[in-house]
């Protein structure tokens, strides 16, 4: 199950690491980049509605499989297009990825919460880890062929084949079924039709977008931050960043237990707190040494808010697809809205003080926390085992 986070983030990373090279290769600006990329961010958008009634029809391990085999295919196509400098190709290519990336990632949380409510043990945050885990590993193998001179249609068609593989050896460990529910794909779209209607599910996909939304502003910013904010090396902003990252996945990694300890809601506030205190020291702190340790605290406190909300959606779980896929899809506006947001902000007060935006995204995600107590009834057996501690 690890196996497919891991995956799942290396598929990204992987290429996203050499996006230079794809911009050269096609000879674009930095705006036309800039569209490039948007293809896939709309794929995604696209594909997450569609992802839930997809999981109802054909199960967590088939589309897993489908959604692998199209971001796959998408980076065989990019390639392609990369190799022959087509433009349309490669953004076609990456629209594939984009859907087969949503496909792809819906399923995986519908079996991983699956496999916490069989185990009775909150592991949601564990496998979030090995998807960090899995961008590292892609950040590290596009640096690697970039150093080596690899040239980045040949590391993508590697890259293709190397994830199929691990793809089609990770859901032969998958617990769920692969076939559809008794009650037939059509019930399963109008259940998943109508997630959008019910209250708690929206709300926690607003909290999972606000910690998103804290999680995608260091992500695109931190590093900026720590340069132009604080006259910084562009080497300490990358630590900066690698402080982050390295803070999310320890935290992923020791969540689970905390998680089960002291419960979703006590956490999620805690966590909160502890973002809004790393963000105060990237922010205001009187040298670039406060600013590191801030990014490793703000990192700390935004690490299970997506996680927890994806567990959240499953707690009830004939109907955890398709309220995943409204959590994700709400959820993921963040990192679509969030970077041009940041980038208009800095561009008038600065980015450190741009920064500060994060913080009304901090006190949504405390106000709206309490939704992801499970609920009384439901089926979630390892839920009612947390509730008292929430």
């Amino acid at each position: 199950m690890a196996l497919v986070f891991a995956l799942n983030g290396l598929a990204l990373a992987s290429w996203l690491s050499r996006t230079p090279a794809v911009r050269d290769q096609l000879e674009l600006t930095s705006a036309g980049l800039g569209l490039l990329l948007v293809c896939m961010s709309i794929g995604a958008v696209c594909g997450l509605p569609l992802s839930g009634p997809l999981v109802h029809r054909f199960g967590p391990r088939r589309t897993v499989l489908i959604g692998g085999l199209l971001v796959s295919a998408g980076l065989v196509v990019m390639a392609v297009g990369v190799h022959l400098q087509v433009v349309p190709v490669t953004g076609l290519a990456l629209l594939a990825v984009g859907l087969g990336s949503s496909a792809w990632d819906v399923a995986m949380n519908v079996e991983a919460a699956d496999v916490e409510r069989r185990l009775l043990r909150t592991l949601m945050p564990r496998f979030h880890a090995g998807f960090s885990l899995g961008t590292v590993a892609g950040a590290l193998l596009g640096a690697g062929c970039a150093l080596a001179g690899v040239h980045v249609a040949v590391q993508l068609a590697v890259t293709a084949a190397l994830i199929l593989t691990g793809i089609l050896v990770g859901v032969s460990a998958f617990v769920s079924g692969s076939g559809p529910p008794p009650d037939g794909p059509i019930s399963g779209l109008s259940e998943a039709l109508g997630s959008w209607r019910e209250p708690r599910t929206l709300v926690i996909g607003l909290m999972v977008l606000a910690f998103a939304f804290t999680e995608g502003t260091a992500n695109d910013w931190l590093a900026v931050a720590l340069v132009d904010g604080h006259g910084s090396s562009e080497a300490t902003g990358a630590l900066g960043f690698g402080a982050f990252v390295v803070a999310m996945t320890l935290s992923r990694t020791v969540g689970g237990s905390v998680l089960d300890r002291w419960g979703r809601v006590a956490v999620l506030r805690t966590q909160a707190l502890m973002a809004v205190v790393g963000l105060l020291m990237v922010v205001a702190g009187p040298d670039a040494g406060w600013a590191l340790v801030g990014a490793f605290v703000w990192g700390i406190g935004a690490s299970l808010g997506f996680p927890v909300g994806m567990s959240a959606a499953s707690d009830e779980p004939d109907r955890a697809a398709g309220r995943v896929s409204v959590v994700a899809s709400i959820g993921y506006v963040a990192f679509l809205a969030g970077p041009p947001l940041v980038g208009f902000l800095a561009d008038a007060v600065g980015i450190r003080r741009a920064l500060l935006v994060v913080l009304m995204a901090l006190l949504v995600g405390m106000v709206t926390a309490g939704q992801v107590r499970p609920p009384p009834a439901g089926g979630d057996r390892s839920g009612e085992r947390r509730t008292s501690t929430t």
